[in-house]
């Protein structure tokens, strides 16, 4: 079978399975099928796939059919122009979350720390972009801290990369002029309603921390001050309903400059604050 036979097979299966951008899928997937990028697919078009190639494409379709996400299907994805592993064991790094990356390098910093680290996606994009620092990811998932450790070293960034398994601070030392965290935060009371690639497919353990969302800020805003130099600043996300909650957590904490960064779609997605002293710029 020719794979352009097989794309134009591909795409209304998927249609018909609820998948909202069913031809973008399709090709994805065929491309990982053929083993290559998918900026070449276009040029593969009328070639006649092998056996294993139409077999891997089949079992591809059937776990996107499933409604398994195309990043787990095809082991990677691209976050801030770089490739990271994928697992059932972290989430899928999401566009919006750049939104928290390019503000941490909008300052430079000299030692970062990843509070939830998951794939690594965020420490390791901040450490591409300064490459003078040096950080540390934490997690409370062994399977996790396995994934990020393989993205650190596909990125050659074993010598400036450090990973500890922790409970947000619980086995944190040493001061840092940056935090950075992606938290769970959904609410329990929102899980039923999320999409069946995230609800059926990601860990809940890095999804939702139950009851309101907030916990993982709360424990965040408790022990920031003793993790910052003075002057450092601290970037977390959350979720586009819970940034006035979250601001008055860190104020109430004694965090100073804090504010709201918005996404590219225009939604409440980061808060930003600083520790008291040090510079204006936020840097040790």
């Amino acid at each position: 079978m020719k794979a352009q036979d097989a794309l134009r097979r591909a795409i209304p299966e998927l249609q018909e399975a609820g998948i909202e951008d069913a031809a973008r899928d399709a090709r994805v997937l065929l491309a990982h099928a053929l083993g290559i990028g998918h900026d070449r697919l276009t040029l593969k078009l009328q070639d006649e796939m092998t056996p294993p190639q139409e077999a891997l494409y089949e079992s591809a379709l059937a776990a996107r059919r499933a409604r398994q996400p195309v990043a787990q299907i095809t082991g990677r994805r691209l976050f801030w122009g770089l490739s990271f592993r994928v697992t059932r064991d972290v989430l899928d790094p999401r566009p919006e979350t750049e939104t928290l990356v390019a503000e941490a390098l909008r300052a430079p910093f000299l030692k970062v720390l990843d509070l939830g680290t998951g794939s690594g996606c965020i420490l390791l994009s901040c450490l591409k972009g300064m490459p003078m620092a040096r950080g540390l990811g934490t997690d409370i998932s062994d399977a996790a801290l396995q994934v990020a450790m393989g993205n650190t070293r596909d990125l050659g960034l074993e010598a400036r990369a450090r990973f500890r398994k922790s409970d947000w601070f619980a086995d944190v030392t040493g001061a840092y002029d940056l935090i950075v965290s992606n938290p769970p935060y959904i609410a329990a009371a929102e899980m039923p309603g999320l999409a069946p690639e995230v609800r059926d497919w990601e860990p809940h353990l890095a999804l939702t921390p139950g009851d309101d969302g907030l916990d993982p800020y709360r424990a965040i805003a408790r022990g920031a001050l003793a993790r910052l130099m003075p002057g450092g600043r601290l970037l977390v996300e959350i979720g586009p309903t819970q940034g006035a909650a979250v601001v008055a957590l860190f104020r109430r904490a004694g965090l100073e400059g804090v504010r709201i960064l918005r996404d590219m779609d225009g939604r409440d997605r980061v808060v930003a604050a600083v520790k008291p002293g040090g510079d204006s710029c936020g840097c040790a």
